[in-house]
């Protein structure tokens, strides 16, 4: 990435609200510290870019907390040669982050225009391992599965099945599991013989994950 005038917010972000909270990944802290989240924010949002809460995008979404963002990711345990799936792409921001940690990420976004938006700004800084699509994410994308890694930005009811179906042997889910106003990050290990074991790794709230096994709209 070109020099960015926001450098010295990433650092901070990454020091105070990432690392002193748990976040120990230093491949994850090091993109996080590159990646310029401003880009995928309006400009008139860029000062609340890198603060520690979530910030508003278009059609009443947010791109999660940067904290948040960063559990998620280091609990799924994204390796060079994987292939992520993630559920809620929104402007595009944590997308661009698996872009540099894994080999291949497909996002699925809910709205059209957000996914052509966050695919226009990948594109735009150098992303080329990344296909953002408009669809159902409780279905998944079945299309390119199996995926080593499923990170689901928003909060489901229940595990949708497709996305049991589509991790494959080996690999981990990360998702928010509860009701329409709280939840918990949950994360899921499929064993190579096909069980599921699950931890719960802390409260959260999202927005709800729409579709067919999901919320309703």
């Amino acid at each position: 990435m070109p020099d960015e005038p926001f450098s010295a917010e990433r650092t901070t972000m990454v020091e105070e609200q990432l690392r002193r909270r748990g976040i120990s990944d230093e491949r994850l802290l090091e993109v996080m510290r590159r990646v310029p989240r401003h880009q995928f924010v309006s400009p008139e949002r860029w000062e609340q870019a890198y603060a520690d809460h979530p910030v508003l995008i278009p059609e009443q979404q947010t791109t999660s907390q940067p904290y948040i963002i960063a559990a998620m990711i280091q609990a799924a345990e994204v390796q060079p040669q994987d292939r992520v799936l993630e559920i809620g792409a929104g402007s595009g921001y944590q997308t661009a982050l698996l872009s540099e940690l894994a080999r291949q990420v497909v996002a699925v976004e809910r709205y059209s225009t957000l996914a052509e938006s966050a695919q226009a700004t990948l594109r735009s800084l150098g992303y080329d391992n990344v296909a953002v699509v408009a669809g159902d994410g409780t279905l998944g994308w079945e299309a390119a599965a199996p995926y080593n890694a499923i990170i689901v930005s928003a909060a489901a009811p229940r595990v949708p099945p497709a996305l049991l179906q589509q991790l494959a042997p080996g690999g981990r889910m990360v998702i928010p599991i509860g009701d329409a106003h709280s939840q918990v990050l949950q994360l899921f290990r499929k064993q190579p013989g096909g069980e599921v074991s699950r931890t719960l790794l802390e409260g959260c709230r999202f927005v709800p994950l729409i579709g067919r096994d999901g919320f309703a709209a």
